[in-house]
């Protein structure tokens, strides 16, 4: 007789202004536990962080729909559908590939908003002033200085530890992306590349928010989860009080990868096994 099984595979999915580096400590921790974990870098991110920096232009050319194809096609070939978890705009190119109807559960970590999420809380408009204060930029790789990364990402820690970070982890984003798919994506006509159909059946989704997070703050993760009210699968929120954007890496990181671990088992959709007995 034919049984079914928990995902044994976990994809992690970068956000703007890092790399799949961003999830070395997760993809350690999770492997060290028995799952096959894929890490996969945007469409030419295949290089390393301090390549990136000076190739700026692969990151300027990046669109939001080839970076979707790319992630569906790894995830497509896999032979059994995967936890898929995103980080900041990972989040985002997470619920676009749930809403294909891609892997067997979903969890996103202070996630960037979709499209119709219009809770723009003024640390967010401050964190992303950078990006959006020269139109210019909409053509551009845009990065921080090592002090907007401080005040966007890591604000939780000491400047110190925030100065470390930025040398091993940030690069510059696709500034079209924080322009026209960010913040500006509810006042364009038509639905923009980050629209998703909210009353779509997918696998179960958590929102997980962080409280001291600037650039994607709770009422951002908070709206963005009500909006999927109108579809039949399970999505949750949950809170870590006091923990940054950099959630992923600041000390205590440990407790957020358990929890999203454990909810994505707990509800995720049995695959067919072909064991038999």
């Amino acid at each position: 007789m034919s049984s079914s099984s928990k995902p044994d595979t976990i994809v992690l999915i970068h956000g703007l202004w890092v790399t799949p580096r961003s999830w070395e400590q997760w993809k350690a921790r999770y492997e060290s536990k028995g799952f096959t974990v894929i890490a996969p870098a945007y469409p030419g991110f295949e290089i390393e962080v301090e390549s990136l920096r000076e190739n700026q232009h692969v990151i300027a050319n990046l669109t939001v729909p080839d970076t979707v194809t790319h992630l569906a096609s790894i995830i497509g070939a896999l032979q059994a559908p995967p936890i898929i978890m995103g980080h900041s705009f990972g989040g985002v190119l997470t619920q676009l590939l749930l809403a294909q109807g891609l892997g067997a559960a979903g969890a996103v970590i202070n996630s960037a908003p979709t499209e119709g999420v219009r809770v723009t809380p003024l640390s967010q408009a401050r964190s992303l002033f950078p990006a959006l204060k020269n139109p210019a930029n909409f053509r551009r790789a845009v990065g921080f200085t090592p002090d907007e990364w401080h005040y966007a990402f890591t604000n939780t820690l000491s400047r110190e530890d925030s100065d470390t970070a930025y040398n091993r982890y940030a690069i510059a984003a696709p500034g079209n992306w924080v322009w026209a798919y960010g913040l500006l994506a509810n006042f364009q006509p038509g639905h923009q590349e980050t629209w998703v159909d909210y009353s779509v059946d997918r696998a179960p989704l958590l929102f997980i928010g962080g409280g001291a997070d600037h650039i994607m703050p709770p009422a951002v993760n908070r709206s963005n989860a009500k909006h999927w009210a109108k579809s039949p699968a399970l999505t949750e929120y949950h809170e870590f009080e006091g923990r940054s954007h950099w959630t992923c890496a600041e000390p205590g990181w440990e407790e957020v990868a358990d929890y999203a671990l454990a909810w994505a088992l707990a509800h995720a959709r049995t695959v067919p096994s072909t064991a038999t007995a």
